[in-house]
């Protein structure tokens, strides 16, 4: 029998067609028990292991960054607005609520219509292979992907409820410009929740389902525009808008509200870098349940930190205007003739500095030598946009000059901490994080502090009896230690015997050298050990004028010392950390330490309120105060003013501000406009002023420091013997103010 014959059986066919079925169902039972490559199992489905991004949130519930591979974040179907809901369901399955995962009259219509009337995967296929398929390479492999995706779709359909699956789909789908997930789209494309968005704004979202990257709104805004009519308009067809929305809509303009989110945008970049690298060791320490460790950047954490957002905005804003002016102050010694990158030292920095830029690596990989890459550097010259702090600006220069330049900027460091709790309120690295990533108040970036560390001197002294009311003589001193002579200088003149107070208001260098012969080295460095500092410190005389270094970091959490009553609080920055369910993995507590009496502390505090008072070394600092706010620091200078310092500190909140370049050849050239009181301490002033001058912060401007537990010290504070002190407001003239380095050539 021919097979022509053999088909004219109606049992033939019946035959025929059962076993096409039989062979669809074997070829399903063989996907689903993974013969074509293994499917997720229950556990992955009620788990996907789509990459989560982890969320910082500040102290005052501000999101402020993200950490990430893929940037995406989880809502909940009640957290997504209607509209989105309906044009998803008009556009992409009307058919949703009907069907158990595959659509089989939508499936039939395209095989018969060769795919002419749209593709057949419903809201959950697509949410398949969202979740668990790369694009496939070939047709064969399509073929196998789309067979896992009809048996995934069905057992994503029996697991999860309708609303969770367009929840799911919503979450995984990735809208282009570093936004994947609805969440992260919604902040990005128009800096709001998905909850909020209007029906245009959701039409939009849903037509770059087809291809985000054809209809992606900031490059093809009329395409994307004419898609957004197609999805507005099936709304309009159920009844979901009505014409005249439609009509109101349908042509109108996309309204973006752009907020790119990446490393270099938005509050503390800075800050958030350090973190990042904090919770990377915090995530190798903790484990999972499975034992796993951790991951920031795939395991969607919520991480709350203690910083304060209008604090870090004051504080941003302090520095930026201080140093957009300052720079020109900078500045003007090139212009004058000054020429250290034509010095030995110089050039060598330049050189070092360019076989780390990017356009090294890539001449480098194209086989070029050192040499021939350094000659093109210096003589090529490209056309380039540079940084400025009134916008980038297009300019041409060699890529040396261009190294060049941005080495020439002043960098800064601020930190902002409330001292009786640790609390990290602000945290300024440098002046641009997209074009400075070096970090200057973490506790590995340590610089000579100069006479900011004094009052560590002074405190020796007072905790071991002597009076802030003592008379300290100021005349020339030689100190001599294992056999070593040291002579320090003074700026001003020599001579007379000042109360403690008015010496570290002047910054005299032969007081401390004084105190310091009397006590010694060991006991001071101890002290500041105790104090918080972790830094090795040379143990000579010459660092009762600062001579080591040591990073911000680290002088934030000695000076808390003294205004938080004798007790060192180191800076605490993290609050909690959840998992992506709200589970409190860890709870952080701030790490505090008594060194001294409340006693010393405040009269520590006293003595500290000298150099911000009248013939103090910040002087100015009075003026950004329009109220009586017990106030005390004390600036730093450093030799040749390679550093300028001010830590300073009110009854509620401890500041310190360091300015300086990176690398210490560059300097200003005179102490006028390089030292601490006028390269500092402005941005001191300008935060405090505006965090006092807050409301919404609830900052008391009446506030004193906290009484000690010898109330007479707050009563007749010089009553012990040790002579009149001056008052804090009113130190007197005690002769030119000019705050002299550390001669630590010890």
């Amino acid at each position: 029998m021919s097979a022509i014959d053999w088909m004219k059986e109606p049992r033939n066919i019946w035959k025929l067609f059962g076993l096409g079925v039989l062979s669809v169902i074997v070829f399903f039972l063989l996907v689903r028990i993974g013969v074509f490559g293994a499917l997720p199992s229950f556990d992955e489905l009620e788990n996907p292991t789509a990459n989560l991004s982890s969320e910082i949130y500040s102290a005052d519930s501000v999101l402020i960054g993200k950490y990430y591979v893929d940037n995406r974040s989880n809502v909940q179907y009640d957290e997504l607005s209607p509209y989105l809901v309906k044009a998803l369901i008009a556009n992409e399955d009307e058919r949703f609520y009907e069907h158990s995962g595959i659509d089989l009259k939508r499936t039939i219509a395209v095989i018969f219509m060769a795919g002419q009337t749209g593709g057949g995967s419903t809201v959950t296929q697509q949410l398949a292979k969202n979740m668990f398929h790369k694009r496939a390479k070939n047709l064969v492999q399509r073929i196998f992907q789309k067979a896992k995706e009809y048996v995934i779709a069905v057992m994503l359909e029996r697991r999860y409820t309708k609303e969770e699956i367009i929840a799911m789909y919503f979450n995984t789908f990735d809208f282009v410009n570093n936004a994947v997930g609805i969440e992260s789209a919604s902040r990005v494309y128009f800096n709001k929740k998905p909850k909020d968005l209007t029906v245009e704004e959701a039409a939009m979202f849903v037509g770059m389902l087809q291809n985000p990257s054809y209809y992606n709104p900031r490059r093809f805004e009329q395409r994307t525009r004419e898609r957004r009519a197609t999805v507005l308009r099936k709304l309009k067809d159920n009844g979901d808008i009505t014409p005249a929305q439609f009509e109101a809509l349908k042509d109108k303009p996309i309204e973006l509200d752009f907020h790119p989110e990446s490393a270099n945008d938005g509050l503390a970049p800075y800050f958030r870098m350090v973190l990042a690298e904090e919770l990377k060791k915090w995530a190798k320490e903790n484990k999972k349940q499975n034992g796993e460790s951790y991951n920031i950047y795939t395991d969607g954490l919520k991480i709350y930190t203690t910083l304060d957002t209008r604090m870090q905005r004051y504080a941003e804003e302090a520095a930026t205007q201080h140093l957009s002016r300052y720079q020109n102050v900078f500045n003007a010694q090139f212009k004058n003739g000054w020429k250290p990158w034509e010095t030995k030292e110089g050039k060598r920095i330049l050189e070092t500095a360019c076989k780390y830029t990017d356009r090294w690596y890539a001449m480098k990989e194209q086989g070029l030598d050192a040499d021939d890459i350094l000659q093109r550097f210096k003589t090529e010259k490209v056309k380039m946009k540079v940084f400025t702090y009134k916008g980038m600006r297009d300019t041409t220069m060699t890529p040396y000059d261009s190294v060049k330049y941005y080495k020439s900027f002043l960098q800064i460091g601020m930190m902002v901490v409330e001292p009786y709790t640790g609390y990290v309120r602000a945290w300024v690295g440098g002046p641009k994080f997209e074009f400075f990533k070096y970090d200057h108040c973490n506790v590995n970036t340590k610089r000579q502090v100069g006479s900011t560390f004094k009052p560590m001197q002074y405190a020796l002294a007072v905790d071991n009896g002597w009076s802030p009311c003592m008379l300290i003589p100021t005349g020339p001193i030689t100190v001599t230690y294992q056999g070593t002579v040291w002579q320090p200088r003074n700026s001003g003149r020599y001579g007379g015997a000042y109360p403690m107070k008015v010496c570290l208001a002047r910054s005299i260098n032969t007081a401390a050298a004084y105190m310091m012969k009397n006590f010694g080295p060991e006991a001071l460095v101890d002290l500041s050990h105790k104090m918080g500092i972790t830094s090795d410190i040379p143990t000579v005389p010459s660092i009762c004028l600062g001579a080591g270094e040591i990073s911000l970091y680290e002088m934030m959490t000695a000076y808390s010392t003294f205004c938080n009553a004798g007790i060192s609080t180191k800076p605490q920055y993290l609050m909690r950390i959840e998992d992506k369910d709200g589970n409190v993995i860890q709870n952080f507590t701030t790490e505090m330490k008594e060194v001294f009496s409340d006693n010393t502390a405040y009269k520590m505090c006293e003595i500290m309120k000298g150099p911000v008072s009248p013939g103090g070394t910040a002087a100015g600092l009075r003026g950004y105060f329009s109220h009586p706010t017990d106030v005390a620091g004390k600036t730093g200078t450093t030799n040749k003013n390679t550093d300028a310092w001010f830590i300073g500190f009110t009854p509620q909140l401890l500041a310190g501000v360091w300015v300086g370049c990176d690398d210490p050849l560059l300097r200003f050239l005179y102490t006028e406009t390089g030292q601490g009181g006028r390269a500092a301490m402005p941005v001191w002033g300008m935060f405090m002023q505006n965090a006092y001058n807050d409301p919404k912060l609830g900052l008391n401007k009446s506030a004193k420091f906290f009484r000690p537990s010898d109330s007479t010290l707050v009563k007749d504070f010089c009553n012990d013997g040790g002579g009149t002190l001056i008052s804090g407001d009113n130190i007197g003239n005690w002769g030119e103010v000019n705050e002299e380095s550390p001669d630590s050539e010890y």
